[in-house]
C-alpha cells in the first residue's frame, strides 16, 4: 500500500542539550552540511505490507511489514511504523521499530547521512531523529557515533549521545581527505562488556 500525507515543520528551532558527547565532536559542526533544503517542501509517501491509516485530526496510523516512508531524500525503513497527525491532519511524528529501524537522508552536498537503531523515533515537525538501543550514525566522510541513545538534529547536523550504565558513547572524525587520496573508513570499535569494558580485559 502507497499513501501520501501533507506535512508541517515548525517555525521553532528545537532545543538540545549537550548530552554526554565528547566536546571533540563539536569540533566537526562547522564542516558539516544541512539537509538538504529542498527535502522539507516534499510530500510525505508509505510503503508496507499492511496499514490500519487515518486522515483525520490527532490520530495515529500503524504500517506494518517491510515499511518505507520517504520525503525527498529522506527514508525511513524498519518493521513496523506509527505516523502522528496532529490537529492540523499534519505529519508531526513517525516511530519506527526494526532489527534496526533505519533512516538516510542527503545533505545539501550530496553526501550520505545514515542512522540504525532498533527504535527510531522522528520528529517530523522539527526535523530531529532520536535513535534508541544500539544506535549508530554515519556521515559519509565525515566519521561516526555509538551510543545507547543518539539524537540527530537534521536541521543542524549536530549528534547528541548517551550511553547507559557504565557504558560509553564511541565516535570517530574522520580526516579531510588530499586530493586524490582514497578516503579513510572508521574502525569498527570494540566490542565491550555490560560494564563498557573491552572483552577480554
Amino acid at each position: 500500500m502507497k499513501a501520501t500525507a501533507p506535512t508541517r515543520r515548525a517555525n521553532t528551532s528545537p532545543k538540545l542539550s549537550v548530552g554526554l558527547l565528547a566536546l571533540g565532536l563539536l569540533a566537526l559542526l562547522p564542516a558539516l552540511a544541512f539537509a538538504k533544503k529542498s527535502d522539507r517542501e516534499q510530500p510525505m509517501n508509505y510503503d508496507a505490507k499492511y496499514t490500519e491509516a487515518f486522515n483525520a485530526p490527532n490520530t495515529i496510523s500503524t504500517l506494518k511489514g517491510n515499511v518505507k516512508v520517504t520525503q525527498g531524500t529522506m527514508v525511513l525503513t524498519g518493521d513496523v511504523a506509527k505516523i502522528y497527525l496532529d490537529a492540523d491532519q499534519q505529519i508531526a511524528r513517525v516511530v519506527v521499530t526494526g532489527n534496526p529501524a533505519h533512516i538516510q537522508q542527503l545533505d545539501e552536498a550530496n553526501n550520505l547521512v545514515q542512522g540504525d537503531a532498533q527504535t527510531l523515533d522522528y520528529d517530523n515537525l522539527n526535523g530531529i531523529a532520536v535513535l534508541t538501543t544500539n544506535a549508530v550514525v554515519r556521515q559519509q566522510g565525515r566519521g561516526e557515533f555509538h551510543g545507547d541513545k543518539l539524537t540527530y538534529n537534521t536541521d543542524t547536523s549536530l549528534i547528541t549521545g548517551e550511553s547507559g550504565g557504565e557504558g560509553m558513547v564511541h565516535g570517530v572524525i574522520l580526516p579531510k581527505p588530499k586530493p586524490g587520496a582514497a578516503p579513510v573508513k572508521p574502525a569498527t570499535p570494540p566490542a565491550t562488556t555490560p560494564a563498557g569494558k573491552p572483552e577480554g580485559n
